[in-house]
């Protein structure tokens, strides 16, 4: 059979190297002859970077090592490729590419503009008569990938974030004070606030969660907020606000940008985020006149691995397992996605969907689940997310810290 190749692509989480095991693991069992991997995504792959991956994985320890293994292992990218027509020599020399080392499969592993890169390339190959298939196999812990039911890694993110924040509630709510302590938890989340809500996983029999989410689905009113935080001051010593990092005013503006001039902008024209949390504690202490601490949990909750979630980590290695086979069925210009069968007890199952459904959409939290006027989420989302953070994987350990698996 004809090889293999695959890549990593977007911002990583802490399983997707789970996925890429997944992947590598079925070209095996069914066969493959050579199972490649692109260097730092398709920007690698365009300079010819490609590894293989035979040298890594040759027995099953070293794939169980790089399920326990955080970031990307192959090397990410955030590279959009340019609209067919007026670039067709980018793309003949991709297909070229592919015809050097005899690739049929290519499977990339990653977001919304990962998904862009599969509906690109396939929609090439269909017009010019390429046999080569091409599947997409999600990741994001943004999850706001539309079809699939949720993606892998959100799950392990969620446990991060709804961890660390019991551990923060705790913490704040340690030292007895003459006036509340407060702390604003700024976490990942542009368009869509599944990050934030998952916060909210923290309210539990020994914890009551944080006191106010604000996600970006709902316009922010920074008079209503300060109300807010000042009515908890007079009944409250403790206080702890999840914010999501795109939180913005009823006009467009982004609160981060109420104190931050920065303008960078990615190859997809997303600008770069951060500094909402600390223009709200700034907002508190001049109009409320309380210290506030501000914590911007930025990259940890994608690459904590070793608080991943067992369910995720299994999701994520499936994915990547079924997306191989697909593409060896023959199936091209899809991604596969999760199907939930029943929530309590969790059972779920794979599907494949066609790419053109699902680049560039994004999912976002359903309005009806954000109650208290845009200040928290329902019972409903609890239900939707609880069942992706259970379980855990046991680390392998050297000197008393994780072993990791590196190119």
């Amino acid at each position: 059979m004809s090889n293999v190749i695959i890549g990593q692509s977007g911002g990583p989480t802490a399983v997707i190297n789970s996925s890429l095991a997944g992947a590598i693991r079925a070209a095996k069992d069914h066969g493959i002859k050579k199972v490649y991997g692109m260097h730092h995504g398709i920007e690698g792959f365009l300079n010819d970077d490609v590894i293989d991956l035979d040298i890594y994985f040759d027995d099953l320890y070293e794939l169980s090592l790089l399920k326990r293994t955080p970031s990307a292992f192959l090397g990410s990218c955030r590279y959009k490729l340019p609209e067919i027509e007026g670039n067709e020599a980018t793309y003949e020399k991709m297909f070229l590419l592919m015809e050097k080392y005899d690739i049929e499969y290519f499977l990339y592993i990653g977001g919304n503009d990962s998904m862009d890169t599969i509906k690109q390339l396939s929609d090439y190959a269909a017009m010019h008569g390429k046999d080569q298939k091409f599947i997409g196999i999600p990741k994001t812990i943004d999850n706001d990938l539309p079809v699939t039911d949720h993606t892998p890694g959100y799950g392990s993110a969620s446990k991060f974030i709804a961890t660390t924040m019991k551990e923060i509630i705790r913490d704040n709510e340690s030292f007895g004070a003459s006036e509340p302590k407060l702390c604003v938890v700024e976490i990942m989340g542009r368009n869509a606030g599944w990050l934030t809500a998952s916060s909210m996983l923290a309210d539990d029999p020994d914890c009551n969660g944080p006191d106010l989410i604000y996600l970006p689905e709902v316009a922010f009113d920074p008079e209503a907020f300060i109300h807010r935080v000042h009515d908890l001051c007079l009944i409250k010593q403790s206080i702890v606000i999840a914010i999501s990092e795109g939180i913005q005013l009823a006009d467009g503006t982004l609160v981060c940008e109420l104190g931050n001039d920065a303008t960078f902008v990615d190859a997809f024209g997303h600008r770069q985020l951060s500094g909402a949390g600390k223009v709200l504690t700034n907002m508190i202490a001049e109009q409320i006149g309380y210290k506030t601490r501000t914590i911007e949990f930025s990259i940890l909750q994608r690459c904590a691995t070793h608080l991943a979630s067992r369910t995720d980590i299994d999701e994520a290695y499936n994915v990547g397992y079924v997306g191989c086979e697909a593409a060896m069925k023959g199936e091209t210009g899809k991604m596969i996605t999760i199907e939930v069968l029943k929530r309590t007890p969790y059972v779920a199952d794979y599907g494949i969907h066609d790419i053109h459904d699902i680049a560039n959409v994004e999912k976002k939290v359903p309005l009806e689940w954000i109650t208290n006027d845009g200040t928290y989420v329902s019972p409903e989302f609890r239900e939707y997310a609880h069942p992706l953070v259970l379980g855990s994987l046991s680390k392998y350990t050297a000197g008393g810290v994780p072993k990791h698996i590196i190119l």
